[in-house]
C-alpha cells in the first residue's frame, strides 16, 4: 500500500511539474520552428485534440517516437491490418520527421485502416482527452518510449500495454534505477514485453517488469523487406550520382553535430588517394541541413543538395536534405558509415545497411545497438573507427580492395538474414496480450 501511495504521490508531482513547464515547452517548440516550421503545425494534437472516432471498429494505438521506431513498427502494423480487416491502427509519434515517415510509409492506408497524429503530451488532461477520442483497445509502444501518465491511465482503463521491440541500454537502465521509487511501478504495469535480446529482457526484469510477461523475440527491423520499387529507386539514384561516370560512393548517415567535421576530415584525406570519391551526408535532424551544407562548402568542396541535385553530377559532396530516402542511399552506395556513434548519442540502426549487404563503418558509441553491433563485428561486417584517420584508412582500403569490400558486405547481409523471423513471435505476444 505504501509503495502504491508513494508512486501516486510521485506521479502527482511529476504531473504538476509538467504543467509548470508548459510555457517552456511551448517556447521550445516555437524556437525549433524557426529552423523547422513543421514544429508549429498541428499543435492541437499534442494536447490530445485529435479527430473523434465515429466507428466501433477495434483500434490499436501504436506509438513510435520518431523515424527509427516508425520504420521498426512498419512490418508489425502491416501484418496486424492484414490479419484483421476490422482492425484500425492509430499511429502516433513525437517528431515532424517521424510524422513525415509515417505519412509516407502508409500513404495508401491513411484515413482507411490507419490514422495518424502526434502523441499527446504526458499530461493527465491531454492523455484522457486523447484516450476518450481514440478509444484504443490496446497500446503498443515501440522500443522504450514509456510515459508515466500514458501508462498509468491506460492501465486504469484496463487497456493492455505491450512494449514491442523492447530495448534497454545499460545507461538507460541505470537512469531508471535512480528513480526506482517512481519508475518501478511503470514497468510493473506493462502487460507484455517483447524484448530484442536476453540482455534487454534481464534489464526489464531488473527494473520491475514481471518476468512472466517477457518474451525475447529479436529485433523486428530484421523483418523489413526491400521492395523491388526501392531497389529500382536505389539503382536510379546511383545512376544520377554517377552522371559523370562510375565512381565510388560513401554514405555518412544520420550524422549529429560534431560528426560532420570528422567525416569531412576523413573525406579530405581519402580523396587524395581516390580522387573521384563521392560523399553523401544525411544529417539526422532537418534543422541542421543548411548548416551542414555551409560547413561542406567552407572546406572548398563542390556541394549539392539532394532537393536540387544537378543532373551533370559535378559535385564532390551531396547533402541529403530530403526525408525518407536513406534506404535508397544505402542501396546506392558502396560503403556506409552510421552516425550518432562518434559522439555519445548511442548510435543508430545498423540493420538497414546490413540488409543491403554494405560494409559498415561506425564510431565507438553504440550502446543503444550493442547486440547488433556485436553480431556484425564478430562476422567482420562492421569496423569501429575512433578518429578521422581511421575512417579514411578504412574507406581507402575497402574501395581499393574489391575482394575485401565484397567479403565484408557478404558478412553484413548474412547477419541480417540469420535474424529474420521476428514478426511471427511479436504477433503472438500481441495476440496473447489481447486475450489476457
Amino acid at each position: 500500500m505504501f509503495q502504491k501511495w508513494g508512486h501516486s504521490a510521485a506521479l502527482f508531482f511529476y504531473s504538476v511539474s509538467f504543467y509548470v513547464l508548459i510555457p517552456v515547452i511551448i517556447t521550445r517548440l516555437l524556437f525549433k520552428s524557426l529552423k523547422s516550421p513543421m514544429y508549429r503545425i498541428r499543435l492541437r494534437e499534442r494536447w490530445g485534440f485529435v479527430p473523434r472516432r465515429s466507428d466501433e471498429n477495434l483500434v490499436f494505438w501504436v506509438h513510435a517516437v520518431s523515424v527509427g521506431e516508425s520504420v521498426a513498427a512498419t512490418p508489425m502494423i502491416k501484418a496486424l491490418c492484414a490479419n484483421n480487416r476490422e482492425l484500425r491502427v492509430h499511429v502516433t509519434c513525437m517528431t515532424p520527421t517521424g510524422s513525415q515517415r509515417i505519412r509516407s510509409i502508409f500513404s495508401d492506408q491513411l484515413g482507411k485502416t490507419i490514422t495518424h497524429s502526434y502523441a499527446p503530451y504526458d499530461l493527465p488532461d491531454s492523455v484522457r482527452r486523447f484516450l476518450g477520442r481514440i478509444r484504443p483497445a490496446m497500446l503498443i509502444v515501440m522500443e522504450t518510449e514509456l510515459w508515466p501518465n500514458i501508462i498509468s491511465l491506460c492501465s486504469k482503463k484496463n487497456i493492455p500495454i505491450v512494449l514491442a521491440n523492447g530495448r534497454m541500454s545499460e545507461k538507460s537502465a541505470n537512469g531508471y534505477e535512480r528513480y526506482a521509487f517512481f519508475t518501478r511501478r511503470i514497468f510493473q504495469q506493462l502487460s507484455s514485453v517483447a524484448a530484442q535480446t536476453d540482455v534487454d529482457a534481464a534489464r526489464f526484469i531488473r527494473l520491475g517488469a514481471p518476468e512472466s510477461c517477457i518474451t525475447v523475440t529479436g529485433n523486428i527491423k530484421f523483418d523489413m523487406v526491400i521492395e523491388n520499387s526501392l531497389r529500382q529507386a536505389a539503382r536510379h539514384l546511383r545512376s544520377r550520382l554517377c552522371a559523370r561516370g562510375e565512381r565510388p560512393i560513401w554514405v555518412a548517415a544520420s550524422t549529429h553535430a560534431g560528426e560532420e567535421k570528422i567525416v569531412l576530415d576523413a573525406f579530405f584525406s581519402a580523396r587524395k588517394k581516390i580522387f573521384n570519391l563521392l560523399l553523401v551526408i544525411t544529417p539526422r535532424h532537418p534543422e541542421r541541413f543548411k548548416g551542414v551544407f555551409r560547413m561542406c562548402t567552407s572546406r572548398g568542396f563542390r556541394v549539392a543538395l539532394s532537393s536540387s541535385m544537378p543532373t551533370d553530377g559535378e559535385f564532390d559532396i551531396l547533402v541529403g536534405d530530403t526525408m525518407g530516402e536513406l534506404m535508397a542511399y544505402y542501396g546506392a552506395c558502396d560503403i556506409a558509415f552510421v552516425g550518432g556513434s562518434l559522439v555519445p548519442v548511442g548510435g543508430h540502426s545498423l540493420i538497414e545497411p546490413a540488409m543491403w549487404g554494405r560494409p559498415i563503418l561506425s564510431g565507438p558509441y553504440l550502446y543503444n545497438f550493442s547486440q547488433t553491433a556485436e553480431a556484425l563485428s564478430l562476422s567482420r561486417g562492421l569496423k569501429i573507427c575512433n578518429v578521422a584517420a581511421e575512417i579514411s584508412t578504412a574507406v581507402v582500403e575497402l574501395l581499393t580492395d574489391s575482394e575485401s569490400c565484397q567479403e565484408m558486405g557478404a558478412s553484413t547481409i548474412r547477419v541480417a538474414e540469420e535474424n529474420v523471423g521476428v514478426l511471427p513471435k511479436l504477433l503472438c505476444v500481441i495476440e496473447d496480450a489481447k486475450i489476457s
